[in-house]
């Protein structure tokens, strides 16, 4: 499917902000370890998270959908070998999250997924938790993965050589769901929802500060039961929005009930040192984590350096992040972002095909761009590919409010994995959005 974005006169009214993709897959898996009746309220009921939910099921979870509330029901069995391949679709984070909780339960389980995820590196979870006893087999370090035996150690130690939450969260899911220990170190700081979620359910966990960096020590603990959960707006989605009423002009936009966790939102604070007009108001927490309201309006954008500390916190938020900076006054230099190269697509190439056709200035750095902003809007001629990933996709759609004559990106069908009624969403607020 593509699509076509047509410029507009400006933004403006309230949405509420999609749920979490993180989070939601993340209360599946620890919500069917609790074994209990629990009602998951703002789940974001997307292509990534359904595939968790499908997989978990066919572990032996008891978990539906009934409009806006998904249920996590108690079964009266354990879980068991899956009856059939495990298919995890376009989610890395479920592949890789659901390894680990499998592994930690004594299974034997094959996990498969689409061709995208099918190239994605595996190897950084796999690795760790053949070190901590378990037998496990891949396609030279991709999927599928077939996890055939073995057994979790206590009392393992782990030093993060990358900075990944999803490999962080694999590792530790494979403790609790064990019943084993673990300690974590990691030299960079990544999302931590995963900690967050095994506070707020009463798990043991102890955060400390070492030379090597942030140690994080879960011990065997038994979790409470919960009866309800909210899951707070994605941040990464909410991103989208934020940028689109920055980009536009006579645009006034407020986003609802999204997630401020300190380890998501760094954008927010490279926005602001562009001289973005952004306002949180409505601050609360939500099953341990920080949300608010955010409140955006047109702003003239300023080049910056991005300081390398914040790239992992930012990291899916960088294609968007690069079309603010193409509408910025000056020079925007993004560095330390190996990481994009191992997402749905290779996206610090996708983004500078994108940036290309917008014809904006830039150089395509080994580890990350540096562009060349405009204050006028550009005139695109050629259609712009989403390279099968949802994130590019998005990011030059939202492009098209500053394109003379729109922007049509081709294969946005992948959207739907984090976004779903994107197009509806953009185009309640003014964008004009179609096939």
């Amino acid at each position: 499917m593509n699509l076509k974005s047509l410029p507009i006169n400006g933004l403006s009214g309230e949405i509420i902000c999609p749920g979490d993709k993180s989070i939601s897959q993340r209360i599946l898996i620890i919500g069917s370890l609790l074994n209990c009746d629990i009602k998951i309220s703002g789940f974001l009921d997307a292509e990534d998270p359904n595939s968790t939910m499908k997989a978990l099921n066919n572990l032996g979870s008891l978990i539906k959908k009934d409009n806006d509330i998904v249920s996590i029901n108690h079964r009266s069995k354990p879980f068991s070998n899956p009856s059939s391949f495990l298919d995890l679709g376009n989610s890395g984070t479920g592949m890789r999250l659901l390894t680990g909780f499998i592994s930690g339960l004594n299974l034997e389980a094959t996990l498969i997924g689409d061709d995208s995820l099918s190239k994605r590196p595996m190897s950084r979870v796999v690795d760790p938790l053949i070190s901590m006893g378990k037998k496990i087999s891949t396609n030279s370090g991709k999927a599928p993965i077939q996890i055939i035996g073995g057994s979790i150690k206590d009392n393992f130690e782990y030093v993060m050589p990358i900075a990944s939450a999803q490999v962080k969260s694999s590792l530790m899911l494979a403790s609790l769901s064990s019943g084993n220990s673990i300690k974590i170190t990691e030299s960079k700081i990544t999302r931590d929802h995963t900690e967050k979620m095994i506070e707020y359910l009463g798990g043991s966990i102890e955060v400390s500060e070492s030379s090597e960096g942030k140690v994080i020590f879960l011990k065997n603990s038994k979790l409470s039961k919960i009866s309800t959960y909210e899951v707070v707006g994605d941040f990464s989605s909410a991103a989208f929005i934020i940028v689109a009423a920055l980009i536009s002009k006579n645009s006034e936009v407020m986003v609802k009930n999204v997630g401020l966790n300190k380890t998501r939102s760094g954008l927010l604070e490279v926005l602001l040192k562009m001289n973005a007009n952004i306002e949180i108001v409505n601050k609360s927490k939500t099953c341990n984590e920080d949300c608010g309201d955010i409140i955006v309006k047109s702003s003239q954008l300023k080049g910056i350096n991005v300081p390398n500390s914040i790239i992992p916190n930012i990291i899916d938020e960088i294609p968007i992040l690069s079309v603010a900076a193409s509408f910025a006054d000056g020079q925007t230099t993004i560095k330390n972002a190996f990481e994009l190269k191992v997402k749905e697509s290779d996206r610090l190439h996708s983004t500078s095909m994108g940036l290309k056709a917008m014809n904006i200035s830039h150089d395509l750095l080994d580890d990350g761009l540096v562009i060349n902003g405009t204050q006028d809007d550009v005139e695109i001629h050629e259609e712009i590919e989403s390279f099968g990933d949802h994130r590019i996709a998005m990011s030059f759609l939202i492009a098209g409010l500053r394109s003379k004559n729109g922007v049509k990106v081709k294969d946005c069908s992948n959207i739907e994995t984090s976004f779903p009624n994107f197009s509806k969403t953009m185009n309640n607020l003014g964008m004009n959005i179609n096939e």
